[in-house]
């Protein structure tokens, strides 16, 4: 019997220890393949919304865990419970507020079209002509996956092809599978100069505001907030982007 107790003791004790552990650290979900947003510097987790997420938990006295899963899991771990939140150049629309409570919007991102040079689709309003019949990739459960279903797919304006990552998406474009890729314009810029031969056209395809994601009431997101204003407040965070994107090359 005194065994016995001894063991339920140790195990209390030890779940408390783990507890109070986990209770000293954030996690945040992100899909690491998203650059300058978030991914990986070889074996270390980098981009902006790393960095913000990083000096916000500073702020709010936790450590920072980054979970790495597929984009569309992202707002069900979240909801779930699994990640305190998300960050992930995760933008701010309707059908996802009904699901998550976001932050205030800290970046703006804009919807791009990829193509091979010498395409024929030469701005958007071409994937909208009548009797269009593009194939046209997205990385999953991403806005531009949204747009380009609503717009295009069901308007029977073409076909949309889905991957698990924009560079999925990028390199079906290479290989001739996909007509063009829809994505934000800064993963854009990166896929682009790792890959000869694409192009980025000159006309956007839609602007949009991203956020952080939370569980609905969740006490987090006020603290967030409250961080967030200060960091932007003091320049941070305008600086930690501006080391990942040239602002004076924006259009």
């Amino acid at each position: 019997m005194k065994k016995l107790t001894a063991f339920v003791l140790a195990l209390v004790l030890g779940l408390s220890l783990c507890c109070a552990a986990t209770a000293d650290t954030l996690t945040m979900c992100t899909n690491a393949s998203f650059p300058p947003y978030e991914f990986l510097d070889g074996d270390t987790y980098a981009g902006i919304d790393v960095e913000i997420a990083n000096a916000i938990a500073a702020k709010l006295g936790y450590d920072l865990e980054i979970m790495d899963i597929e984009f569309g899991a992202c707002i069900p771990a979240v909801v779930s419970g699994k990640a305190n939140f998300c960050m992930a150049g995760l933008t701010v629309t309707e059908e996802r507020a009904q699901m998550v409570d976001f932050s205030t919007s800290y970046a703006t991102g804009v919807q791009v079209v990829i193509v091979k040079e010498g395409s024929a689709i030469t701005s958007v309003d071409d994937l909208f002509a009548e009797g269009a019949n593009h194939t046209v990739g997205v990385q999953e459960a991403t806005t531009g996956d949204i747009y380009v279903t609503g717009d295009i797919e069901e308007a029977g304006l073409g076909t949309v092809a889905r991957f698990q990552t924009g560079n999925d998406a990028v390199m079906a474009l290479v290989t001739g599978k996909v007509d063009c890729v829809v994505i934000d314009n800064e993963p854009a810029k990166a896929y682009v100069a790792a890959n000869e031969g694409l192009v980025i056209l000159e006309t956007e395809y839609i602007t949009e505001n991203y956020a952080a994601a939370f569980a609905k009431d969740s006490a987090l997101t006020e603290q967030f907030n409250a961080a967030l204003a200060e960091l932007q407040a003091d320049g941070t965070i305008d600086a930690i982007i501006a080391k990942y994107i040239n602002t004076g090359d924006a259009e």
